[in-house]
């Protein structure tokens, strides 16, 4: 679905298998380094090298993104941004929203053409699905009207369950 210059899409799949997008969103943890879930995948998918230059990036807050070279990923650059822990990291929505701001902000600044999201947050760190949905959803539509460089967002949703939620909000969008 287009909005204003922007093209937003949501599909279920794997966000290291995105060969057709530039930039792809890592849901890291404070250190940058490997552990589970998205991190864990980008960073097996990426190689040692990655884990080379985060650690020079490290620490990062709630909200906070920083960006890398994507190494053995088909992409050519990793946004990797810190979500809140769901119940710690008050206040959760500002922190969440900034995660996708501060992600976009850095694509634009590196005249990024594409990117894809994953639900940020929702694994591990335990926000509510739903409620994360909906502020993945305002933020990135927030951004479209300042939209220069970004022409395409992609939500990556690893279970069909997910993607279809996103699919249905997506839908529900005039």
């Amino acid at each position: 679905m287009k909005f204003g210059n922007v093209k937003i899409e949501a599909i279920q799949g794997d966000i290291t298998n995105q060969n057709d997008i530039t930039a792809i969103v890592n849901a890291a943890n404070a250190q940058l380094q490997m552990g589970g879930g998205v991190a864990g995948a980008i960073h097996t998918a990426a190689g040692k090298e990655l884990a080379e230059e985060t650690k020079f990036l490290a620490p990062i807050n709630p909200g906070q993104a920083v960006i890398t070279g994507a190494y053995k990923l088909p992409n050519k650059y990793i946004i990797h941004t810190l979500g809140p822990v769901y119940g710690f990291n008050q206040p959760e929505e500002t922190f969440l929203r900034k995660c996708y701001k501060n992600s976009l902000a850095l694509a634009e600044e590196n005249n990024i053409d594409s990117i894809a999201f994953p639900a940020i947050s929702t694994g591990a760190f335990g926000y509510p699905f739903e409620q994360a949905t909906e502020i993945a959803f305002s933020s990135v539509l927030d951004f479209t009207n300042e939209a220069k460089s970004v022409k395409l967002i992609r939500f990556v949703l690893f279970s069909e369950k997910d993607f279809q939620y996103y699919q249905k909000k997506l839908n529900s969008i005039k």
